[in-house]
């Protein structure tokens, strides 16, 4: 019997998709504005610098995946394999347009000591390595588990309104509209870490310009879990933040995952003039 060529494509993209880990994962529209008459289409993707890979629609590896505009929640829902994994029917009505993603956990291993040194070094994770050590935990063929948790802010017609902390364990929120005509040159973030402000955290910027080079800057937030970033008309936006924790106060199973990682992303546009 011969398979389908869609089938085997299917196959290929479960088999490798667990595989894309340690990057940064967002959602990122076709368009950051859009008529409210018109649907909003967006993809996941994993990657690098603000580039990256489509991933695919599969309704058991999100824990979380809905479109806030207004007062108004909507499920985004697809068929397995659907790409662009957000395809929204026209909202009917402006607003701010909120699209926030849980994903179900995944895992990987860490083969090599020095690879998870450079991690926690680049994301910052002072105390890391002495807890892996006092711990007793092997530094090769350990295991992580890790999830992902983003939002994209979209522009539905006039796009006024204001993102919210919607409970994600770890979430940003925008305290600007970045699309409103009096935004002046600044953005305040706040980021969340279940539920409560996260202080003195490391978080990244990703800024991209219409030629697609991408600038990347370090900030920490303050006591109160705030950053304010620099951002410039006509640029497309990430800021991502992880959080690294043990799996587990206590002795853990052997062979079971040590370190666990939720990785915060958000994204959105400002307008050209």
């Amino acid at each position: 019997m011969k398979l389908n060529l869609q089938f085997i494509i299917l196959c290929a993209t479960l088999a490798l998709a667990p595989r894309a880990s340690a990057h940064e994962f967002w959602i990122e529209p076709t368009e950051f504005q859009v008529q409210k008459d018109k649907p909003v289409v967006a993809d996941l993707k994993n990657g690098q610098l603000f580039k990256g890979t489509r991933q695919s629609f599969f309704a058991d590896r999100n824990t979380y995946f809905n479109a806030m505009i207004g007062d108004r929640t909507i499920a985004v829902t697809g068929r397995m394999g659907d790409r662009p994994a957000i395809q929204l029917d026209a909202p009917d009505m402006d607003g701010l347009m909120i699209i926030a993603h849980e994903a179900a956990p995944s895992s990987l291993s860490y083969n090599e000591w020095a690879k998870f040194m450079k991690f926690v070094a680049h994301k910052d994770f002072k105390q890391a390595v002495t807890i892996h050590e006092a711990r007793g935990w092997p530094k090769e063929g350990f295991r992580e588990t890790y999830t992902r948790h983003s939002k994209s802010l979209v522009a539905v017609g006039s796009g006024e309104g204001s993102d919210r902390a919607l409970g994600l364990a770890t979430e940003f929120v925008a305290l600007d509209n970045p699309y409103s005509p009096e935004l002046n040159g600044t953005l305040d973030l706040a980021l969340f870490y279940q539920g409560a402000p996260r202080a003195d955290a490391q978080i990244e910027i990703y800024e991209r310009d219409s030629e697609k080079t991408v600038e990347v800057t370090i900030q920490r937030t303050d006591a109160q879990g705030r950053a304010t970033i620099t951002v410039k008309p006509g640029f497309d936006y990430m800021v991502d933040a992880v959080v690294l924790r043990p799996t587990s106060e206590g002795p853990i199973p052997e062979g079971d995952p040590v370190w666990e990682t939720l990785w915060a992303s958000l994204t959105f546009s400002v307008p050209a003039p």
